[in-house]
C-alpha cells in the first residue's frame, strides 16, 4: 500500500526495515520512535504515502486520527503518564525530518522527562480586529 521506495517509513511498513510495532491495520501503522524522547514515544502513520498534512485528504486523515485514542489509551494503561503530547511537524522549519505524514504521541511524566515544548504567547500583539481578519482569511480558503 505504501508508495515511495525512498521513504524510510514506507520501508518500515513494507517490512524492509525493522520497527518496534505497536499497532497495525489495513490503513495505519504505529511503532516506537527510536529516539524515545520519553518512554512509550510512538509514531502513528498512514500506510498510504503522503508527504505531510497539507497533502492529506479527509479519508486518510480520518483513518489516521481515528486510531489515536486507542493507541493513547494503551500507552496510558501501560505506563501511567501524567499527560501526552500529540504533535505533527510539517515542513523543515517545523522540524519535519521524515517526509511521510506522522503523528508523535509523546507520553509526559514530569517537567524533566526529556520533552520541552516552548510555547510563547503573543496575546498583546493582536487586536480583536486582527484576529477577525486572520480568521476570515483562513475561513475563505476552506
Amino acid at each position: 500500500m505504501s508508495a515511495n521506495e525512498d521513504c524510510i517509513f514506507c520501508k518500515i511498513i513494507d517490512g524492509e526495515i525493522p520497527s518496534a510495532k505497536v499497532y497495525e491495520d489495513e490503513d495505519v501503522y504505529a511503532f516506537l520512535d527510536i529516539s524515545q524522547v520519553t518512554k512509550g514515544h510512538t509514531l502513528v502513520i498512514p500506510k498510504a504515502h503522503v508527504k505531510n498534512i497539507y497533502q492529506t485528504d479527509e479519508d486518510i486523515a480520518s483513518q489516521l486520527f481515528a486510531r489515536v485514542p486507542k493507541i493513547c489509551q494503551a500507552i496510558e494503561k501501560s505506563f501511567k503518564p501524567k499527560g501526552i503530547n500529540i504533535l505533527s511537524n510539517t515542513g523543515e522549519l517545523a522540524g519535519q525530518s521524515v517526509f511521510h505524514l506522522h503523528l508523535h504521541l509523546i507520553p509526559r511524566y514530569d517537567q524533566t522527562d526529556g520533552f520541552n515544548p516552548k510555547w510563547v504567547t503573543h496575546n498583546d500583539d493582536y487586536s480583536s480586529e486582527d484576529l477577525a481578519e486572520i480568521a476570515n482569511l483562513i475561513s475563505q480558503n476552506i
